[in-house]
């Protein structure tokens, strides 16, 4: 027997039947666990079972093909799958979530997709997005770029847990962006009832298909119901959250659009870029770069590692307004100095999330930026200046490209009704 079979084990206190499920590292090896039909996990001690009965063997449950039909009524929208849980579902035998479904396997499980685009299918990776890397943002903005000629939009099916650092990746890799690129994804598995993914990926599509805007936004429930769905601007973006269908909220912006099952988008910020016939070109990536949140006694020589590992900037994620330490015994400023002095260009941000960083508000401030060198980003989130930084490290003027509002990154002034909504 393995794990995903349904057995029945038969003990001194009883019979049980269920879905047998790998042992824990964190349980000793004579422990056997079971999923009951109630969805509870149980642990029987191994010598307590005087029998056991195969019932059913398990089997991989994917869903059949679905071979597309094109509809000349209907726009033509591409769903490029990246993996993540949107496109996971509980793989019995490691006892963990895989991502498996491919974008073509959506449609076989949300038919409804076909009613509102004609869909082209492209799996781009498989893989969970904390396991994302820069390069894997290139090879996204490389297949987007191919696709985006052959349709009204595009849909990414995406991982959640970095979705924002790809949201704003993208929003600087693909320069002069035509057509509205939706990202995607699922707190919870398309395999589970209480998964979001179908209201979602609906959303998405219908967005990728209808709305007037050549955007990167993601698309995810505003609420913790299925009342509808906000298009977040992609440099704008957070996810606030570990498990809440609602983890996305915008930060220091209004959500673009809201997207409602049955159809209908409501503009709800009319401060976005409207669909064109440009081409989309791509800039590059750079690197490497160094992110450091500043904290309590946190130790120079992490930036004095990162100037020894020829870094190309550094970016300090820094307290309230834009505060480091410079004037204990563990100041930063000759740290800083030395980067100076190797050329390598320092920006900073707020950690606070909402806000904004401010270069004269006090001395210190005053010292890092007229003596120490350094560049305030503003109200620029650091997922978003970390990504926004690895695309201006291959132009002729990092710095300029910085500073300039590329993709909505910066706003003139903080939404008073937007903090903590």
């Amino acid at each position: 027997m393995k794990p995903g079979d349904k057995v029945q084990l038969t003990t001194c206190e009883g019979e049980f039947i269920g879905t047998l499920l790998p042992r824990p590292e964190l349980l000793s090896n004579d422990i056997t666990v079971l999923k009951l039909p109630s969805g509870y996990n149980i642990g029987i001690e191994t010598k307590k079972i005087k029998k056991k009965t195969l019932l059913e063997e398990y089997q991989t449950p994917l869903p059949k093909k679905t071979t597309l039909s094109h509809n000349n009524n209907l726009p033509t929208v591409a769903i490029l799958s990246t993996g993540g849980t949107i496109s996971s579902r509980v793989d019995y035998r490691t006892g963990g979530v895989a991502s498996d479904y491919s974008a073509q396997d959506f449609v076989a499980m949300c038919p409804e997709l076909a009613q509102i685009a004609n869909l082209k299918t492209v799996k781009v990776m498989s893989m969970m997005s904390e396991d994302a890397m820069t390069n894997d943002w290139k090879t996204m903005a490389d297949a987007i770029q191919t696709i985006l000629p052959k349709a009204d939009g595009v849909v990414i099916t995406h991982g959640t847990d970095t979705m924002h650092y790809t949201s704003a990746a993208l929003s600087f890799l693909l320069k002069d962006l035509c057509k509205p690129v939706i990202i995607t994804g699922a707190q919870r598995s398309i395999d589970r009832g209480s998964s979001d993914a179908f209201m979602n990926l609906i959303c998405a599509v219908k967005a990728a298909a209808q709305w007037n805007a050549a955007e990167i936004a993601i698309c995810m429930h505003a609420t913790m119901n299925d009342d509808y769905c906000q298009l977040l601007r992609g440099t704008k973006v957070r996810k606030m959250h570990s498990s809440r269908r609602d983890a996305f909220r915008a930060i220091n912006d209004e959500p673009l659009a809201r997207v409602y099952p049955a159809g209908k988008i409501e503009t709800t910020d009319t401060n976005y870029r409207k669909r064109g016939d440009t081409s989309t070109n791509l800039r590059s990536l750079g690197g490497p770069i160094a992110l450091i949140h500043i904290h309590p006694d946190i130790d120079p020589g992490i930036i004095n590692y990162h100037i020894k590992q020829k870094v190309k900037a550094i970016l300090l994620a820094a307290t309230g307004l834009g505060n480091v330490p410079l004037h204990n015994t563990k100041t930063l400023a000759p740290a800083l100095k030395k980067a100076k002095q190797a050329k390598i260009p320092v920006f900073i941000c707020t950690q606070t999330i909402y806000g904004r960083a401010h270069s004269f508000v006090y001395n210190t401030m005053r010292d890092l930026s007229i003596t120490l060198g350094a560049h305030y980003l503003g109200d620029m989130l650091p997922e978003t200046a970390y990504a926004k930084l690895c695309v201006a490290l291959k132009e002729k003027n990092p710095i300029a490209f910085m500073n300039e509002n590329i993709a909505g990154e910066y706003t003139d002034r903080e939404v008073d009704d937007s903090f903590l909504r």
